[in-house]
C-alpha cells in the first residue's frame, strides 16, 4: 500500500489528503496548528468546500487519514503550506523552509519530496533540495525531488485536482516519473513531464496572465469614467471579436493567488517583468479608486454598508481581500458595516445592518446577494445610493425601487444623469422667466 505524508492541512493540502485517502493511499497529515489535526482525526474539517466533510469523515473512518503535528518516517511527502507576500512584496518561504526542516531528519534513501506550494523561480533548486541534501544524501540520485504546483479553484477543489491537467517539474527526470506515478492514484487529467523551475514558472504565469488581463479590464474602466462610456458596453461588443478576450473590471483582485503569485515574478526579474509590475500596482490601487468614488457620493460621518468581504464570490477565503482593503481605507472617516453570508461574524440579517446607512456597497457577488429586495431595502436606507462593483444587479429593477445605482466603470450614466440635470435646470429658468413676464 502507497503511503504519503502531506505538510499544510490548508484549501490545497486537505483536500489533497482526502482525495489520496479515499483511492486507497495511507495519507498522515502534519499541520502546525494541534486543533486542526484534531478536528480531522474526529472526522471533520475547518474549511468550507463541498463534499469534502464526508470524504474526510469516511476516509478517518476507514483508517486511511490521520493527521498529526509531528513528521515520520514516510516513502512520500507532500509540502502544501502557504507562501504569502511580505510588505515589500517578496516570497515569505518560512513555511517552506519549516516543512523541509521537518522532513530532513527522517529523510531516506528513495525517498520522494513533492513541493505543490507556489514558489518564485528556482526555489525548488536553490531552497529545498540544499535543505534535504544537508541528509548527506543527493538529490535527483539517492531520493526524488519534484514540483507539482496545484491549479484549482474553491468551490471546486476535489473535482480539479481529479481532473484537471498537472504540471510535474523533477529534479531529474526520474524524480517526475515518480511523482507522477503517485498523482496516477486519482489525477484522470494529462501529467505533463518537465523541470521544476519551468513547472515553477509556468504556474506563477497562469495566475499573471489573468491578472494582467483583470489590471487591463481596471484601467478601460477607469478610462472609461473619464471618457463618459460604459465599461461594461465596451467589454461585451469587444468580446464579440473572435480573437479577443477581455476579462472584467472590480474592486482590486484577493485571493492567494492572483495578488501574489505576478510578485515572486516582479522580484525575481525587477528590470525586466515591467508590465507584470505595472498590472499588479494597477489592480492594488483598485481598492483606493473605488474608495474616492465613495468619498464623492457621501460626507465624512456617513453610515456605508458593503456587501460581501471574500476575495470571490460563494467562498469563505477572505486572503488578500480587496474589499478588506477598501473597508479599512474608508473606516477613519465612515461608519463601515460589513454582510457577508460566507464568514460567521458578518453573517447578518442584510436589512437590519442596512438601516439608517447613508449608502450600499456591492463588493462580492455572492449568489445569496441576488434575492435581496430593494422595495424592502429602500425604506431603511437613508440616501439611497447604491454603488455595484461587479455589474451584479440588475440596473432597472434597483432604480424601481427607488435607489440611485451608480456602477463602477460606467461614465455614461453619469454623463446622462449631467444631460438630465441641466435639461432639468433649463427647463426650471424657462418657466422662471414665463413667470416673471405674466
Amino acid at each position: 500500500m502507497k503511503e504519503v505524508c502531506i505538510i499544510g492541512l490548508g484549501y490545497i493540502g486537505l483536500p489533497t489528503a482526502a482525495m489520496f485517502a479515499s483511492h486507497g493511499v495511507k495519507v498522515k497529515g502534519v499541520d502546525v496548528n494541534k486543533n486542526i489535526c484534531d478536528k480531522i482525526n474526529e472526522g471533520k474539517i475547518h474549511i468550507k468546500e463541498p463534499y469534502l466533510d464526508q470524504i474526510v469523515k469516511q476516509s478517518v473512518l476507514n483508517g486511511m487519514l490521520s493527521a498529526g503535528t509531528e513528521v515520520n518516517r514516510c516513502e512520500n511527502f507532500i509540502i502544501a503550506v502557504p507562501t504569502p507576500i511580505t510588505k515589500d512584496k517578496k516570497a515569505d518561504l518560512s513555511y517552506v523552509i519549516s516543512a523541509a526542516e521537518k522532513i530532513l531528519p527522517v529523510l531516506e534513501k528513495d525517498n520522494l519530496v513533492i513541493l505543490e506550494s507556489t514558489v518564485p523561480p528556482r526555489c525548488t533548486e536553490d531552497v529545498l533540495v540544499p535543505i534535504l541534501e544537508r541528509s548527506g544524501l543527493k538529490a535527483g540520485t539517492d531520493f526524488y525531488v519534484a514540483h507539482c504546483p496545484e491549479r484549482v479553484l474553491p468551490g471546486r477543489i476535489l473535482y480539479e485536482l481529479e481532473h484537471n491537467n498537472r504540471i510535474i517539474g523533477g529534479i531529474g527526470k526520474e524524480s517526475a516519473i515518480r511523482a507522477k506515478d503517485l498523482y496516477s492514484t486519482f489525477v484522470k487529467g494529462e501529467m505533463c513531464i518537465t523541470d521544476a523551475t519551468t513547472a515553477e514558472l509556468c504556474k506563477l504565469m497562469e495566475n499573471t496572465y489573468r491578472d494582467v488581463n483583470i489590471a487591463l479590464a481596471n484601467e478601460l474602466a477607469m478610462i472609461c469614467e473619464r471618457l463618459r462610456v460604459n465599461v461594461w458596453d465596451v467589454i461585451k461588443y469587444a468580446n464579440k471579436h473572435p480573437r479577443v478576450n477581455l476579462h472584467q473590471p472590480g474592486p482590486g483582485v484577493g485571493g492567494h493567488c492572483l495578488a501574489v503569485d505576478p510578485w515572486f515574478i516582479v522580484k525575481a526579474i525587477p528590470d525586466v517583468a515591467k508590465i507584470v509590475n505595472l498590472s499588479r500596482e494597477t489592480n492594488d490601487n483598485m481598492p483606493k479608486f473605488v474608495a474616492n468614488k465613495v468619498r464623492n457620493l457621501v460626507s465624512k460621518g456617513s453610515k456605508i454598508v458593503i456587501l460581501g468581504c471574500t476575495y470571490k464570490p460563494n467562498i469563505d477565503d477572505m486572503r488578500e481581500s480587496p474589499i478588506l482593503k477598501l473597508a479599512e481605507l474608508l473606516q477613519e472617516d465612515y461608519e463601515i458595516n460589513i454582510v457577508d453570508p460566507f464568514i460567521e461574524v458578518y453573517n447578518k440579517n442584510v436589512y437590519e445592518v442596512c438601516n439608517d446607512a447613508d449608502i450600499v456597497i456591492l463588493g462580492v457577488n455572492h449568489t445569496q446577494f441576488s434575492s435581496i429586495d430593494f422595495s424592502v431595502l429602500s425604506k431603511v436606507v437613508n440616501n439611497k445610493l447604491l454603488l455595484d462593483t461587479r455589474n451584479f444587479f440588475n440596473k432597472t429593477k434597483v432604480e424601481k425601487s427607488g435607489f440611485k445605482y451608480i456602477l463602477l466603470g460606467d461614465g455614461k450614466s453619469d454623463y446622462e444623469q449631467e444631460i438630465l440635470d441641466f435639461k432639468q435646470s433649463i427647463i426650471s429658468e424657462v418657466a422662471v422667466t414665463e413667470d416673471s413676464e405674466i
